[in-house]
């Protein structure tokens, strides 16, 4: 794979979803409306952790951060999504594609290594709750947050410099509603087997140690649940962590489900278009409304925040 764009490519085409009039004017709406709850309800849920003085723990703090990342997330192939459709065209900038996916890469590593931090977060409060104030110092929680942006950054970085090295023939067509790399990557006339080698190896680094810190974090939670004798203690320790261990089921199943979905579709397919809204768009607009809805404080909060909102 040699550097360079021989090509001078200016832009791809964005295929989306149908070509429908009709359907695009609901798919418009559809995903407005999506767009819109997600940005609303993660900003409500940010604003609640900063004001309220009885949310400046570091549950909070990554739970914060991870509404901040979903709004980033989301915004990053949404907005685009819908003005293509208003205006009528398919048309991305090959400078807004790389920046695409760029963007695309960091945020989705920043929701994966937020969710393993989180998970961290309840195994020393559960496992460990007598030194859960000294283990999980204010420093720690920012130097793990940084350490995410860091790793996050690096790896998005490469990858999109590495698309950026390919050169492309005349099919710039992506059957998908954003520059997702995968596509974009099978576009290319050059040799891609540093790309997809670099790919698949992140993915399966990266989300490989996420995945394993969540699964080890939740084994030893699992047994100190069961060593609490009373049920009713049992309960009260599961609910401090049941709204992350939804997440963490959705946000996984999700991405495993697009995988999977585009492994047995054939190329040009839609399918793992359709797939990628789960966790592109549905996933961080539904996040705020499990950690609200399954968390006093929170819940205590929000009414604090309403009330003197009205005021």
């Amino acid at each position: 794979m040699e550097p360079g764009n021989d090509t001078q490519i200016s832009e791809f085409l964005l295929m989306g979803f149908s070509e429908d009039p009709e359907l695009q004017l609901l798919i418009f709406v559809f995903f407005l409306f999506m767009y819109l709850v997600t940005v609303l309800g993660n900003l409500i849920l940010i604003l609640a952790v900063i004001l309220d003085s009885h949310l400046h723990t570091p549950m909070y703090f990554f739970l914060s951060n991870l509404s901040l990342v979903d709004i980033c997330f989301t915004s990053t192939t949404v907005p685009k999504m819908l003005v293509n459709i208003q205006m009528q065209r398919k048309a991305i900038t090959y400078d807004g594609c790389l920046a695409q996916i760029y963007f695309f890469l960091l945020f989705a590593g920043l929701d994966n290594f937020l969710l393993a931090v989180m998970a961290y977060d309840r195994f020393v409060a559960i496992c460990q709750p007598l030194h859960y104030t000294v283990i999980m110092r204010p420093s720690l929680c920012v130097l793990l947050v940084l350490g995410s942006w860091i790793l996050s950054a690096v790896n998005s970085l490469l990858q999109s410099l590495m698309v950026s090295w390919l050169a492309f023939c005349t099919e710039l067509e992506i059957p998908h509603f954003f520059c997702e790399i995968k596509q974009v990557v099978q576009l290319a006339c050059s040799d891609t087997f540093l790309n997809d080698l670099v790919m698949h190896c992140a993915s399966g680094v990266l989300g490989g140690i996420s995945l394993t810190g969540i699964l080890y974090s939740y084994s030893k939670i699992a047994s100190s649940i069961c060593g609490i004798s009373s049920t009713k203690g049992k309960y009260k320790t599961f609910s401090t962590c049941a709204s992350h261990l939804s997440v963490v089921s959705l946000f996984y199943c999700t991405i495993l489900g697009v995988y999977l979905s585009s492994a047995t579709a054939a190329h040009g397919s839609h399918s793992s278009a359709i797939a990628s809204v789960m966790y592109t768009v549905v996933t961080p607009m539904l996040n705020p409304f499990i950690y609200s809805l399954r968390n006093k404080d929170i819940k205590g909060a929000l009414k604090r925040f309403t009330r003197v909102a009205t005021i």
